[in-house]
């Protein structure tokens, strides 16, 4: 990916996996500089993968910008700050997050870390004139699994509108079948040892501002009009 950034910066890298995620890397920035690093983040916040305005009329640009500018660079912020108390600078956004899942102690860098993931893998969930219905080895792997596309689409939904509070519903790829599962405030698959495919963000500000309580109508127009098939595909290879 391809990211431009403001006058001032001296030189920034940011790798960005075929999955979303963001890892660490090393930055410059308003000439200060530093043998160690220190002055620069290990974490920056991805560029979206289009214009905030690009998925209206069913994610306004309102919402994008506090759901991506707000809270997700929230994360952004506070994973950085955790991570160096945690002496995990330098690692990759799934390492930090595997060597901290299930640990009580590094819960708040747990949470942080995998929502950064999270969202970043959610934006590639979705695409402008998205929706539809898969195509090629992802289409018969999810009639294989889920009897029919139609079925898929019942199942996911249900999950999405199940997940009490806050919370994901995702496709992910486990074992040889695909499978729905949903998860609950920061936690992700990828903690679970399994291949995410598609992500549908369920906390509330990801379409109150649009949708306000009809989590049912946004996960609907999720499916028919933003779901990005030919990247989920991609996830599979």
């Amino acid at each position: 990916m391809n990211l431009t950034f403001g006058k001032g910066w001296v030189a920034m890298l940011v790798l960005v996996s075929l999955s979303g995620t963001v890892i660490a890397a090393n930055a410059q920035a308003q000439g200060k500089t530093s043998s160690a690093g220190e002055n620069a983040p290990a974490f920056i916040l991805p560029a979206l993968p289009y214009a905030q305005d690009a998925l209206e009329p069913h994610l306004s640009a309102r919402t994008l910008s506090v759901h991506y500018g707000k809270h997700h660079q929230a994360y952004v912020d506070n994973l950085n700050k955790l991570a160096v108390g945690a002496k995990m600078t330098g690692q990759s956004l799934e390492s930090i997050i595997l060597q901290s899942a299930g640990k009580a102690d590094q819960a708040g860098l747990f949470n942080n870390a995998a929502q950064v993931w999270n969202h970043t893998f959610f934006w590639k969930s979705m695409k402008p004139g998205g929706g539809g219905v898969p195509t090629g080895r992802l289409a018969e792997q999810i009639n294989v699994s889920f009897g029919s596309f139609d079925a898929f689409k019942t199942a996911f939904s249900e999950a999405a509108m199940t997940q009490f509070g806050s919370g994901w519903a995702w496709l992910v790829k486990d074992g040889d079948m695909l499978k729905i599962v949903k998860t609950s405030n920061a936690d992700t698959p990828l903690a679970h040892g399994q291949t995410a495919l598609l992500a549908c963000d369920v906390w509330e500000h990801a379409y109150y501002i649009d949708y306000q309580n009809r989590r049912k109508d946004f996960v609907q127009t999720f499916l028919d009009h933003l779901a990005n098939w030919d990247f989920a595909a991609s996830q599979m290879e």
